[in-house]
């Protein structure tokens, strides 16, 4: 396992002991592939064997088993509220963000009629996008298009003046480009759908893992998230204003509960998961910053802008060693990103690359990874994607290393 974790003693992030947390890194695989999903710490798989053992029931019950239920049920969402600058009772959960925005695409378009339009954008994963596509379609409402500079992969949020008018009902944006990286102006884009009334839908499966997070601060009046992103369990969540969610009636079965948020959950929620999904928050709120007591919230925000800080300097060192090797094409260079890369190898297909590095012991993605409009926009979609390598507050110099020695081999 290396030590080397490219931060001096008191930054803030010690990766070598944030590393030792993860059993899985003890195989010695480079995990580049956190962009589609995390590993997760002893303390998240402990604390669902836990709730396991322990004893759970449904909710409602006159019984321990019951009552375990609901505490972790209440837990889970004050743990996702404290990590997005969210309340409690605004958080819906469900089996994972993509199930969840078919859900309020259902609601909300539900409202929509003919002449009414939404604004959606190139940049986004396909979660994003086509259930909304959808109930456009279903209402008769227009899909309206904020586009991406191919270049830069920046998404100007000056074009949205165009594309807004007294008949939006809904912008749908995200907080990090799934591939490129590209963090938009959010605040702006949201503040310009606000002036005319619309809601805000934001995406911010990329972006929670990868610093702060302040979802009042975005001007998203739904933000949505997916804890395994972020060294959770398989879990989706939307954070809404209580008062928001309270104007809508999604369907339901007629004797399941009617308050909010529980009457936008169908079916009984995976309740061993929930103590999972806390015990990521709470692993997060412990990566940085200042040691010891305090409000959650408060060490979440310190931990992430540590995790945050730590990412872009290895990140600097990955995009650094890619640029330098001949044949290799790195798609975007937006000013504010993510530690995500999104590039091709001269001669080879992406999934040819991604197959070279897995024999060499680093995994990474090829494809379009559901950024079905934004490959499109870049002319790669139906070429085979790019090859993507992201980091996480795990991967250290090594990773790195290795990701660009296996490149290497084939742009030679």
């Amino acid at each position: 396992m290396s030590t080397d974790h490219g931060l001096a003693p008191g930054d803030g992030l010690d990766v070598a002991g944030v590393r030792a947390a993860y059993p899985a890194l003890r195989d010695g695989v480079a995990y580049l592939d956190g962009a589609a999903g995390t590993q997760t710490p002893e303390a998240v798989i402990e604390a669902i064997a836990g709730a396991y053992r322990a004893g759970i029931g449904n909710v409602g019950g006159a019984f321990p088993a019951s009552d375990r239920a609901g505490a972790l049920v209440d837990g889970c969402r004050a743990a996702v509220a404290d990590l997005v600058g969210g309340r409690p009772e605004g958080v819906v959960l469900g089996a994972n963000t993509t199930t969840l925005i078919h859900r309020f695409a259902g609601v909300l378009g539900a409202a929509w009629g003919p002449g009414d339009e939404i604004v959606l954008s190139r940049l986004d994963h396909d979660a994003n996008v086509r259930p909304w596509v959808r109930a456009a379609e279903r209402a008769g409402a227009v899909v309206r298009w904020a586009e991406v500079d191919p270049v830069s992969g920046e998404l100007p949020a000056g074009q949205y003046d165009a594309l807004l008018g007294a008949r939006t009902r809904l912008v749908a944006v995200t907080a990090a480009s799934n591939i490129l990286g590209t963090r938009p102006d959010v605040a702006a884009i949201t503040a310009k759908a606000h002036a005319v009334g619309a809601l805000t839908y934001v995406d911010g499966v990329h972006a929670t893992p990868h610093g702060p997070v302040d979802a009042a601060a975005l001007g998203a009046d739904f933000y949505a998230t997916s804890a395994y992103k972020w060294s959770g369990p398989h879990l989706g969540a939307v954070v809404a204003d209580p008062a928001l969610l309270e104007t809508l009636r999604p369907d339901k079965l007629a004797c399941s509960p009617d308050g909010v948020p529980e009457r936008f959950e169908t079916g009984t929620l995976p309740f061993a998961d929930l103590a999972g999904v806390t015990a990521a928050v709470d692993h997060l709120a412990s990566l940085g910053g200042p040691r010891g007591g305090g409000p959650r919230r408060e060490r979440l925000l310190a931990s992430m802008a540590a995790v945050e800080t730590y990412e872009q300097g290895l990140f600097a060192t990955l995009l650094d060693g890619l640029r330098a090797l001949p044949g290799v094409t790195l798609y975007g260079d937006p000013a504010h990103r993510t530690a995500t890369a999104y590039f091709r190898v001269a001669g080879h297909t992406p999934s040819a690359v991604a197959g070279h590095l897995a024999r060499r012991g680093v995994n990474v993605w090829s494809g379009h990874n559901y950024a079905w409009e934004l490959t499109s926009s870049l002319g790669l979609r139906d070429t085979g994607g790019a090859v993507r390598a992201g980091l996480v507050h795990y991967n250290d110099a090594s990773d790195v290393g290795r990701l660009l020695a296996g490149v290497a081999e084939l742009a030679a």
